[in-house]
């Protein structure tokens, strides 16, 4: 936890992307309909989709029947060409004719699968607007964020919560501005984040529940990166625990089991059980006297670090 603070998030994403397609071969992620070319404004969302969404179970479900004390799926209406014709006695006998009934037992909950993650976030609408004062600044090494103001005379209150609100993207350049200048103000924001932590609990909340492996990845180092980022942040976050904590109680214990392999992600900031558990340490260590009874309200089985 010793280089929470000088830990590029944003440019681990190029190197670590360029990795995984050049040499392990994995797909470059698709971008959404909506986005279209990088001269084109995204399409509209349809206002029944929201970041973190899920579908509702529509698999029937048996129905419990009181003679039996059973759970019995009901008969379906037959039509007439399912109707019993002449010589379909011996098919009768030899169970040809009976429909197979489905295996009773619960739906899948997926509670680790990714939800509905769309290109909607106001990060987005207000860079396509050109309200922003950023802009990619192409390097040699790497790539930063030509800021068109001193970053230390923003307005934290305006700004902030709406590059938060971006980490929740997975296409350039909107992920890569997003977290790149929550790095940078974070960095020189000192005394000015800690007003707007309140408003910064809903874009967090948000990006979580997504549950998406590499958004959640962000967020993480990101609220790692805030609390140590000025004095009192990691207190002032303790009654919002109730919000950030369960995704982090879901995910805790997804690690890999890689037996006598080498795991990589540890390095490269990937495996989220390691993440999850560093950051509930950091928010022990800089949350106060309150924080460990309110973490292990969330968390049950989080132990703590203090005494270590």
């Amino acid at each position: 936890m010793a280089d929470v603070k000088v830990n590029d998030v944003a440019g681990s994403l190029f190197t670590n992307e360029y990795c995984d397609v050049k040499i392990k071969g994995v797909q470059v992620p698709k971008s959404t309909p909506q986005t279209g070319s990088c001269f084109d404004q995204t399409m509209p969302i349809s206002a029944s989709r929201r970041a973190g969404g899920h579908a509702m179970q529509t698999a029937g479900v048996p129905k419990f029947s009181s003679p039996t004390v059973t759970h019995r799926w009901p008969t379906d209406n037959s039509t007439p060409v399912e109707f019993l014709k002449k010589g379909d006695g011996d098919k009768i006998k030899l169970g040809m004719l009976k429909k197979p009934e489905p295996v009773v037992g619960p739906p899948k909950a997926d509670a680790f699968k990714p939800r509905d993650n769309p290109p909607n976030s106001q990060f987005r609408k207000f860079y396509e607007r050109g309200d922003l004062p950023v802009a990619v600044e192409h390097k040699g090494m790497k790539n930063v964020i030509s800021w068109k103001v001193e970053v230390d005379k923003l307005d934290y209150h305006h700004y902030l919560p709406i590059f938060f609100d971006g980490i929740r993207e997975k296409e350039e350049p909107y992920r890569f501005l997003a977290v790149k200048g929550v790095e940078d103000m974070l960095k020189a924001g000192g005394q000015k984040i800690l007003p707007v932590i309140p408003q910064l609990i809903i874009p967090i909340k948000t990006a979580l529940n997504t549950r998406d492996h590499s958004v959640v990845c962000i967020t993480l180092q990101l609220l790692q990166k805030m609390v140590v980022s000025a004095e009192l942040v990691g207190e002032a976050l303790v009654p919002y625990y109730r919000q950030i904590l369960p995704i982090l109680n879901l995910f805790k214990n997804k690690n890999l089991n890689s037996g006598d392999k080498i795991d990589y992600a540890q390095r490269k900031k990937a495996c989220v059980g390691e993440l999850i558990l560093d950051t509930l340490q950091l928010f022990e260590t800089y949350g106060g006297e309150d924080a460990f009874i309110n973490i292990k309200y969330m968390v049950p089985t989080y132990e703590s670090c203090i005494n270590l």
